[in-house]
């Protein structure tokens, strides 16, 4: 009875958990180059199977039902968003595949590459242009931080910078080689293994200056799955109820009598 209580245990907490990865996905609707978090599960071994401790003894019965579901590590969708106009200079899109990097802090230094779509960008101190969102120096394809003058910004589908005619950087566009090693960071922040990423071809990702990308959250799919998680926590409450009122009848019903 109470392995039973622990099965359904299990698929109540992952269910939980599935409704709140889904709910954080809802409320970053509008969120500028956001992108959905994928819950996933995977099936828990029997204690003697996970322990690796195959001496001792079980119940093959039991093995065999299973021991309920475990939360796997969330991937991150990484699906292109939709595109918002806005006619600033310093906000861009990435048009296909790759990211803007970021410079990261001392403890990233050689170990982790920040990484985005949010490209809302700004002229911060000393002329730096900056990630508006998280304050972090926007790279240029040497991966050294790009410095604006002051004047009239034209920004190519290449990421080439002008300022009133005069070429002053190139904005770089990298992708990581394998893409299930990228990891959020942090709001619209991305992170990946630095030793993975890579600048990618001037071709491969269009640089559009004066608009956004969008959250990448469909709104229906994530309203649905909301719910969806909602009605397997309930049914899974109702299993462990069930299953702690037949506990309590054998004890006090069928226990008394013995």
């Amino acid at each position: 009875m109470n392995y039973g209580i622990q099965i359904s245990s299990s698929g109540l907490l992952t269910s939980l958990y599935r409704q709140d990865v889904q709910a954080n996905n809802l409320a970053n609707l509008d969120t500028v180059g956001f992108k959905p978090d994928i819950p996933a599960l995977m099936q828990r071994k029997a204690v003697r199977q996970e322990d690796d401790l195959p001496f001792l003894p079980s119940d093959a019965l039991l093995e065999r039902l299973g021991a309920g579901v475990l939360a796997a590590p969330t991937r991150v969708d990484l699906a292109q968003g939709g595109t918002k106009i806005t006619n600033r200079p310093l906000d861009l899109q990435i048009e296909g595949d790759g990211f803007f990097q970021l410079q990261g802090g001392p403890r990233d230094s050689g170990r982790n590459a920040l990484l985005t779509r949010d490209g809302r960008f700004a002229r911060g101190t000393e002329g730096r242009l900056i990630h508006v969102n998280s304050g972090a120096p926007v790279l240029n394809r040497v991966q050294r931080p790009i410095r604006l003058p002051q004047g009239d910004v034209k920004i190519a589908s290449d990421g080439t910078v002008t300022v009133n005619g005069n070429v002053v950087d190139t904005i770089g566009i990298y992708n990581a080689s394998n893409q299930t090693q990228i990891t959020k960071r942090g709001g619209s922040v991305l992170q990946a293994p630095a030793a993975i990423v890579r600048r990618m071809n001037s071709n491969a990702g269009i640089v559009k200056q004066g608009q956004l990308e969008e959250s990448g959250v469909d709104e229906i799919k994530a309203l649905l799955r909301v719910q969806d998680a909602t009605r397997d926590v309930e049914s899974n409450v109702s299993i462990v109820q069930a299953q702690d009122r037949m506990l309590d009848r054998a004890i006090n019903t069928f226990g008394r009598t013995t």
